[in-house]
This record gives C-alpha cells, structure tokens and sequence, in this order.
C-alpha cells in the first residue's frame, strides 16, 4: 500500500511537472501576417477658395463638344440653409475615357470664387460640391479638358438656392 501511495504521488507529482513544462514552453503562435489592404487611387474632388472676390457677371456663351468627347453633367443645389451647397454630378458619356478631367467654379452671390476638379479616372456619379449661399444667382461654370488639353466651357449658368417644380 504504501508503495501504490507513493506511485500515485509520484505520477501525479510527474504529471503536473510535464503539463506545467508543457505550457511553460508553449508560446502563442506568432500572429499571421496581415495582408496589407492594397489601395486603388482614388480622384478626390479638390477645393480651393480664392481670396480675392470677382465682380459678379452675366454667365456668357457656351460650346459644345465634339460627340466623341461628348459627357454629360448635371448642376444644382442642396438647398440647405444651414450648408448651401452648388452640386455637380458628372454623369458619364462617350468621351468620358478620353477626356482628362472636368474644372469647376462656383462665384457665389458675394463674389467668392471657389472652384473644384475632377480627373481620370471618370466615373459616373462622381461630384464637385462647392459653398454658395441662399441667393439665387450663384453661378456655376464647368469645362471640359480635351485631350489636347484644351479647355471647353460647357455650363456657365445661375443656379437657384432652391427651386420647386
């Protein structure tokens, strides 16, 4: 009997040292490498706000594109009071991969001028969205750069703060 104690102590005693050798050995495994998330550049639409104020005039003629390098854009306001908004939205067309980019300026009523980008790569549904006020003679210009990196103004209006069709 009191060689079976001694056993059971002994292989219980064994027991513990192996388990804690075991876990005392034993290190978290090294955290997998992370796979870096690659980034695909993105055009982000830019905003300069000129210091100086220009003298508020009649929006002039415009042109027109060649079909080829025809696209399509969209001008309006968010007609919020608190953050008056002049939104444009390019909305694509067949010169849209040949074209390089699309300029935006925006005089508001004050005689801010404030003006955005919009380069390759194009996709529609992309927007310049430049400060205008609560008045409603904010005006918009928009062109075009061709190919040849000419530029063609192809909006020049007043957008109204809001309007209600």
């Amino acid at each position: 009997m009191f060689c079976m104690k001694t056993i059971f102590y002994l292989g219980s005693i064994s027991l513990i040292l192996v388990l804690l050798l075991a876990s005392g050995c034993t290190q978290p495994a090294a955290p997998a490498a992370t796979p870096q998330p690659t980034t695909v550049p993105q055009t982000v639409p830019t905003t300069e706000v000129a210091v100086t104020t220009a003298a508020l005039e009649t929006p002039g003629p415009t042109q027109t594109l060649p079909s080829i390098w025809n696209v399509n854009v969209q001008i309006g306001s968010n007609g919020q009071a608190i953050n008056p908004q002049i939104i444009m939205t390019f909305q694509g067309g067949k010169g849209m991969d040949l074209i390089q980019g699309i300029d935006m300026q925006v005089t508001d009523s004050n005689g801010n001028v404030t003006t955005g980008q919009i380069l390759q790569p194009l996709s529609a549904g992309e927007t310049i969205s430049l400060p205008g006020t609560m008045g409603n003679n904010d005006r918009a210009e928009v062109w075009v750069i061709t190919p040849q990196g000419d530029q063609v103004k192809i909006i020049d209006q007043y957008v109204p703060f809001r309007s209600y069709h």
